[in-house]
């Protein structure tokens, strides 16, 4: 099984497929490096593709100090992979944790981003949801010790942006549920607690957002519902950014329409590698309604 080893020691375990230009691929808190199977199979008859686990998912290190789990940490085993692979730039595209480290990746690192994708990002962004998200982050987290994924994963995968996934395609949220229940119980409540509870919102990261240089492609469906302000919030601040809110979808938007989600990407990052992506024009954001 081929590893990477980070810059504080954690081996990553990571697959790769195809050539050409990298793009990397991020998961979420409930997925793995096997949600990204479609986007590697579908991108890497044409690039170079790079899917890993996150510290705390086995095969990858379960590092036991919940210290060494933060949105920083996410963030910089981004850089740590791309590094480890010998990659200058790539494509980052991120899914909901990975969607929140892709972009902060974007903040920190855009000499090494040819363009960012940040797809069902927004979980406990809202202001005013601040303090419910905390205490059901911890909640899980609780239930993931008490009950162990195992037996937890069922009820976490029919959250109310997963049962769109259920609905649509039975087969493969079952896979999906399989998969999650085999997620270590200790790296789950670890990333859960120092992860997902601690990151800062997205609505406190505009100064950021306004100085991003990246091309940006924000996507959503539009039953995602705590993603749906922030990913008009990330259109209206980053000056470089698109958006895309896929119909009648949830939350897992790369698993449920594979097809959609795939061709968005490639439109973008097709239109990213011949140079014609553009910065927003300024008069778009002109007070008046109509004009003059």
């Amino acid at each position: 099984m081929p590893h990477l080893t980070t810059d504080d020691g954690v081996k990553l375990f990571y697959e790769e497929t195809g050539s050409g230009i990298p793009i990397v691929f991020v998961h979420e808190f409930a997925g793995d490096y096997r949600s990204y199977e479609l986007q590697m199979r579908y991108f890497g008859q044409r690039y170079r593709c790079i899917a890993y686990n996150a510290r705390g998912y086995p095969p990858s290190d379960v590092p036991k100090d919940g210290e060494r789990y933060s949105q920083e940490r996410a963030r910089d085993d981004i850089r740590a992979v791309l590094d480890a692979l010998k990659i200058d730039k790539a494509h980052v595209v991120g899914l909901s944790m990975g969607g929140f480290a892709a972009l902060h990746f974007g903040f920190t690192y855009p000499d090494r981003a040819r363009s960012i994708i940040v797809a069902g990002c927004g979980y406990g962004a809202a202001l005013d949801k601040r303090a419910q998200f905390a205490e059901e982050a911890e909640a899980a987290a609780r239930q993931f010790e008490e009950q162990t994924m195992a037996k937890a994963a069922e009820a976490y995968g029919l959250g109310p942006t997963r049962v769109q996934f259920q609905n649509k395609d039975p087969r493969g949220w079952r896979e999906f549920v399989a998969q999650l229940r085999e997620h270590s119980t200790e790296g789950s409540a670890l990333t859960m607690r120092g992860v997902q509870k601690r990151r800062p919102s997205l609505f406190d990261l505009v100064e950021q957002m306004k100085r991003m240089t990246v091309p940006a492609l924000i996507i959503t469906g539009d039953e995602d519902w705590p993603c749906l302000e922030p990913g008009l919030l990330m259109k209206r601040m980053i000056p470089t950014a698109a958006l895309v809110v896929m119909p009648n979808a949830g939350h897992t938007i790369n698993l449920e329409d594979p097809a959609a989600f795939n061709q968005h990407i490639a439109d973008f990052i097709g239109t990213v590698d011949v140079g014609a992506w553009r910065k927003r024009d300024p008069r778009a954001m002109a007070s008046s309604i109509l004009g003059r």
